[in-house]
């Protein structure tokens, strides 16, 4: 069942939706002031790191989700073109790397101008972050662990088994 049937209201400021959805989804959720909230969820691949900020003046709310890992140095240009890569096919949000921390995260906005937000938004928000790392993890991890160039770790991240053995 989806949380957007479980009967939570609107409200102005769509960081107590997310709460909402973080306290049904027994996700670890700290509310660091009003107008963000950072959370901790379990992946199949890796713990993400989520963190969702308003802004009232550009009524929009941000997220990122951040993988747990840092990339070396030597690794940083491969990188760079994956994320190229994977930014070209990806229709909400981008994957984006931040270079002074070595991280990598996506990122989306979810712009309300003068409309209030509904679960329903909040949850696919959270919903499109989550699938686009757990499905791009592998190829970021074969660029940076593996030593693979760009092309083949997302050509072997994206290879799906059809069929049964």
């Amino acid at each position: 069942m989806a949380i957007a049937d479980t009967g939570f209201g609107r409200v102005n400021n769509p960081v107590d939706l997310i709460e909402q959805v973080a306290s049904a989804q027994d996700w670890a959720a700290e509310r660091t002031n009003e107008d963000e909230l950072t959370m901790s969820i379990a992946g199949t691949w890796a713990d993400y790191n989520v963190s969702l900020n308003w802004r009232e003046d550009l009524e929009s709310l941000h997220i990122a989700c951040a993988f747990d890992f840092k990339i070396p140095d030597n690794r940083m240009g491969e990188i760079y073109r994956l994320v190229a890569q994977i930014n070209e096919q990806m229709w909400v949000g981008h994957f984006d790397v931040w270079a002074s921390e070595g991280l990598i995260m996506f990122r989306q906005a979810l712009m309300l101008n003068g409309t209030l937000a509904t679960v329903s938004q909040c949850e696919a928000l959270l919903k499109a972050a989550l699938e686009a790392c757990e499905r791009y993890y592998q190829a970021f991890q074969f660029v940076v662990w593996a030593g693979k160039d760009s092309r083949h770790a997302l050509a072997s991240a994206m290879f799906e088994t059809e069929g049964r053995a």
